[in-house]
């Protein structure tokens, strides 16, 4: 019987090393939620100059790029900002179960006149001047998360979850709402317009937020109010092998690390 070492040595002499993914001659489609944009595309540019295979990046609200599904999108990839979306996909038979890839969790964006602390917050939500905005329910997750924020607000303050619904402004994520200007972050510039006080979003959109219109403020949830938001991950059942491998990479440490520095948690 020949040795561990002496197989080593084979294999170094012979290049018996893991044959290489095959390549799609046609660009793998990955849809993804808005919210992934900057780290995506990072990890997208990586993964192309390592492989060699070419990706084709869309970005939306994650309900509307189940929709786009579900009406006939060739999507290969789809990285949604909740789990409910890719499960219902995988329901129907035609996607794999989704796994957690990353993690976020809620921050209020705020205008520089407001000076909040997390303290604060549930009762500036609450306040009748204060203009509350938020993602659409269904079509964006980050809606679904805010309005999850209001049913744990109405634990700590009765009837709060009827009048934060009532107020609260759909600015974002639905299939009619406005579009940024070429360039422009939706949320920074949602914010820059004046259209609402107090924005509830993820706290990496927050971050992104502050960074392109620096008066900004992001102010922490408190725990009694945040609410996690778990990401998930489908591969489309039977397609090309290099979009799994893709799926694959995006859980692996170098993309975990990009994820990390848009402030992503791991899963």
């Amino acid at each position: 019987m020949r040795s561990i070492t002496a197989l080593m040595a084979s294999c170094l002499l012979t290049a018996c090393a893991t044959p290489p993914m095959p390549l799609s001659a046609d660009p793998i489609a990955v849809v993804a939620a808005g919210s992934l944009r900057e780290a995506m595309t990072d990890i997208a540019k990586a993964h192309e100059a390592r492989t060699g295979q070419k990706l084709s990046l869309s970005f939306a609200a994650s309900g509307l790029l189940r929709e786009r599904i579900e009406k006939g999108e060739a999507a290969q990839v789809f990285a949604s900002a909740d789990m409910g979306h890719p499960q219902k996909l995988a329901d129907a038979g035609s996607w794999s179960p989704p796994r957690v890839f990353v993690r976020n969790q809620l921050c209020a964006i705020t205008q520089a006149n407001l000076n909040l602390t997390p303290e604060r917050l549930l009762g500036a939500l609450l306040a009748p001047a204060v203009r509350v905005g938020t993602s659409t329910p269904k079509a964006d997750p980050a809606g679904d998360y805010a309005w999850a924020l209001f049913r744990r607000a109405d634990a700590l303050s009765a009837g709060a979850y009827a009048t934060l619904e009532r107020k609260a402004l759909q600015l974002t994520g639905g299939p009619s709402s406005p579009k940024a200007p070429a360039g422009r972050g939706t949320y920074a510039w949602v914010m820059d317009q004046g259209q609402a006080d107090v924005f509830l979003t993820y706290c990496t959109n927050a971050v992104s937020a502050q960074q392109e219109v620096p008066r900004l403020k992001i102010v922490a949830v408190p725990p009694n109010l945040q609410v996690s938001a778990d990401y998930g991950l489908t591969v489309r059942r039977g397609t090309h092998p290099a979009a799994q491998a893709f799926a694959d990479a995006l859980l692996a440490p170098s993309a975990q690390a990009v994820f990390a520095r848009y402030g992503f948690g791991s899963p």
